[in-house]
Parts: structure tokens; sequence; C-alpha cells
């Protein structure tokens, strides 16, 4: 005799594997956005903000944190995901290391934009990119000092900063018209 499960389990049970598969294609996406390179030292600049923005975002704040948990983990446990290809645990306590885990927290508050009109979104998407720069700038002190960390690694990506918010903004908005 075979058992079924209650309507309420198969639904719990659906909607986990919904969300860790939108965790996991989130974590490839942003992988991908890493691959996305502009060579600068210590920090390179790629799309992973935008990504991160966008998964937050998209998916909301537990979604786009789990996105990102998982992205971190798959490079934790080797797999090539971090700008370059870079991957292990020496990624992770290198110069970049604040802004991977920033990354986190980033995608976290750009959840609270989800469903939000044009001015909430665009306050949280920018309080959300600018929040990535705390563990970032904080790491990278460690590395090359406070003023230079400023310098290298937030006044150089003011610029690109605000054009992927504005592109992360202009997105979701279009995709909300849909």
């Amino acid at each position: 005799m075979t058992q079924t499960l209650p309507l309420t389990t198969r639904s719990r049970a659906t909607t986990a594997a919904r969300f860790a598969g939108m965790a996991l294609l989130g974590s490839w996406l942003l992988a991908a956005s890493a691959q996305v390179s502009l060579p600068m030292w210590p920090v390179p600049a790629t799309l992973q903000s935008l990504l991160v923005l966008l998964l937050g975002a998209l998916g909301g704040p537990a979604a786009g944190f789990a996105a990102v948990a998982a992205y971190l983990a798959q490079g934790l446990a080797g797999l090539p995901v971090f700008a370059t290809g870079a991957a292990g645990p020496a990624a992770l306590l290198g110069p970049t290391g604040g802004y991977l885990i920033g990354f986190a927290l980033a995608a976290w508050l750009a959840g609270f934009a989800r469903g939000q009109g044009f001015v909430r979104q665009a306050v949280v998407l920018l309080a959300a990119h600018l929040l990535l720069f705390v563990p970032g700038l904080a790491w990278l002190a460690g590395y090359v000092g406070p003023a230079r960390a400023f310098e290298v690694g937030f006044l150089l990506f003011v610029p690109g900063t605000l054009v992927k918010t504005a592109l992360a903004l202009a997105l979701l908005r279009a995709l909300a018209r849909r």
C-alpha cells in the first residue's frame, strides 16, 4: 500500500525545492557575472553587484541571501566562481573577501525593494549597494590601510555603483510592468 503525503506537506516540499532551485540558479548567474571583470587592483570591477541587487529585489530578502550564500559555498568548496575564476578559502581571505560577504548583506537588503514604488526602490537599492562596501572596506583596510582602502575600494567604484544601481532599478521597473 502506497502512502501519500498530505497536501500541505507536498506544498511545503514543492516550495522548498523551488526555493532551493532558484537559489542555485541565482548563484550560477552570480558566478557568471563575476567573470565579466575589469581588472583593477586590489578589487576588480565586475557585474556582480548588479546581479546581487536583482537577486534580492526579484526574489526577496531570503531568496537573495540564499543565492549569495550558495555562491559563497560553491566558491569556498573550490569551484572557480569568484572573479577571474578564483576559488577556495584563499579567495575569501584575500582582499576581496569582505566584498563577497557584503554581497549577502546587500542581497538581503535589496529584497526589501520588492513590490515598492519607484522612489522607495531607488533608495533601498542604493542603500543595499552601499552596504556591500562596509565589510568590503573594513576587510580591505587590513591589507592596504584605511585611506588607501577608501580610495581604491570605494571612490573608484562610485561611478559604476551609480550606473549599476540605476540599471538594476530600470530592470526591476521594466519587469514589474510585464
